[in-house]
């Protein structure tokens, strides 16, 4: 399960600390709850979308319910607030863990299949359902393509593109000798 959380930022002044802050500590507090298992941060390459992006994978809706996530990586914002625009929260079904994107690349996330991707170059896609939270949009696809492509995509109707601001985080799962996580 994917949750995905995007907005604005209106304060020049106060932005640079504030990515900060995100990329450095709060991506870290959410990757130890437990429940998360990825989380990655994007910045948008086209207009009329929200300016951030970041892309955590969960192990269900609960784990947002959670003490832990509470404690750990709920909030944490009151600081900069006033300044965080376009705020939107979605939990999406998803069959696999979110993609590791490299900054040799692009997450790309459409409304729409875009058929040339997947048929004409086997690009595999990352099909999403809404599950919980704002639920909007319904449905969404996501493809990985590489950075030079970008301008391919930059004008179609309902794709937002977005760049890595981050290396994706994961959380190491520990084997145990009788094989069980």
């Amino acid at each position: 399960m994917f949750y995905i959380v995007e907005c604005s930022y209106s304060d020049p002044q106060s932005e640079a600390e504030w990515n900060a802050f995100y990329s450095q500590i709060k991506l870290p507090a959410l990757i130890s709850v437990n429940g998360f298992t990825t989380s990655q941060r994007f910045r948008a390459v086209t207009l009329g979308c929200p300016v951030y992006l970041a892309i955590h994978t969960v192990k269900d809706a609960e784990v947002l319910n959670s003490e832990d996530y509470r404690l750990k990586g709920g909030g944490n914002f009151s600081r900069w607030q006033d300044f965080i625009t376009d705020w939107h929260r979605n939990l999406y079904t998803c069959r696999y863990p979110a993609p590791v994107i490299s900054t040799e690349e692009i997450l790309l996330l459409s409304a729409q299949p875009i058929a040339y991707l997947t048929t004409q170059l086997g690009y595999p896609v990352w099909e999403m359902q809404a599950a919980g939270l704002d639920k909007s949009p319904e449905h969404r696809l996501a493809y990985v393509v590489p950075h030079n492509m970008a301008a391919l995509f930059m004008n179609l109707p309902g794709v937002d593109l977005y760049e890595a601001m981050t290396p994706q985080l994961q959380k190491s799962v520990k084997i145990l000798k009788n094989g069980h996580h």
